[in-house]
């Protein structure tokens, strides 16, 4: 569902993603790991066909984000880690444009709208301006415009952020409904306990570099994924 293949991206001299190839597979989830400014959000972006990069290929679904990023985009939903929203809108307002972007259906988006308004506890409030909206309500808005076309690949910046319990225990729901259904997801976090339990595998990235990646029990062995990750972020520092 996703292939990167030899990826790297520079910012002037500093090499921010260095050589990366990483095969996430359709029925997984895969968790990105590694400490603030290891290239987490570079790679992502890069993935999304939001961030150009200088060398190697990156596939959605077997179409190159190089050559065709929109077909790529109609495959897959973003949801970054602070969720820039148009607070002018309503949150009815601003699903509808989202869903007029993806050609989402009146019949298919009401329904959709419906059933993760309740589920995620907004419906009440979709009539309000986003401007008045908590930062856990721009979230789970957003979570909502990521899942209104049924992506294919599901790529997540630090998803559980500013979510409340409840919240984060639906969305994690929601992740292996769609990998169930032949999805795939691809998300970073902090939050090492939650990837433990939720990832099929994990990838583990330090100044640019994959230092371990490959399935969830064979990357920790008989350790805690937070032990393993500290041990590799103890290496050569």
């Amino acid at each position: 569902m996703l292939e990167i293949q030899h990826l790297s991206k520079r910012y002037g001299s500093k090499v921010a993603v260095d050589d990366l190839t990483l095969h996430i597979r359709p029925g997984e989830i895969c968790g990105f790991i590694g400490h603030n400014g290891a290239g987490k959000t570079t790679t992502i972006k890069a993935c999304c066909g939001i961030l150009p990069f200088d060398s190697g290929e990156i596939l959605v679904g077997g179409v190159s984000v190089r050559k065709d990023p929109i077909a790529c985009k109609r495959q897959l939903a973003y949801l970054p880690d602070n969720p820039d929203l148009y607070d002018f809108m309503t949150g009815v307002k601003y699903l509808n444009f989202i869903g007029d972007v993806f050609g989402v259906g009146q019949a298919e988006r009401r329904e959709r709208i419906g059933r993760y308004g309740e589920m995620f506890a907004l419906t009440q409030d979709l009539g309000q301006p986003i401007s008045a909206y908590s930062h856990g309500m721009k979230q789970k808005l957003a979570i909502i415009s990521a899942l209104l076309h049924q992506p294919k690949l599901l790529i997540l910046d630090e998803p559980f952020v500013g979510l409340d319990p409840k919240a984060t225990h639906l969305l994690k729901g929601v992740m292996g409904e769609l990998c169930q259904a032949g999805g795939a997801i691809f998300f970073s976090t902090h939050v090492l306990e939650v990837a433990e339990r939720l990832c099929h595998q994990v990838a583990i990235i330090k100044n640019g570099r994959l230092v371990a990646k490959g399935p969830m029990e064979e990357v920790k062995g008989d350790q805690s994924l937070e032990t393993v990750f500290l041990e590799l972020e103890a290496e050569d520092a």
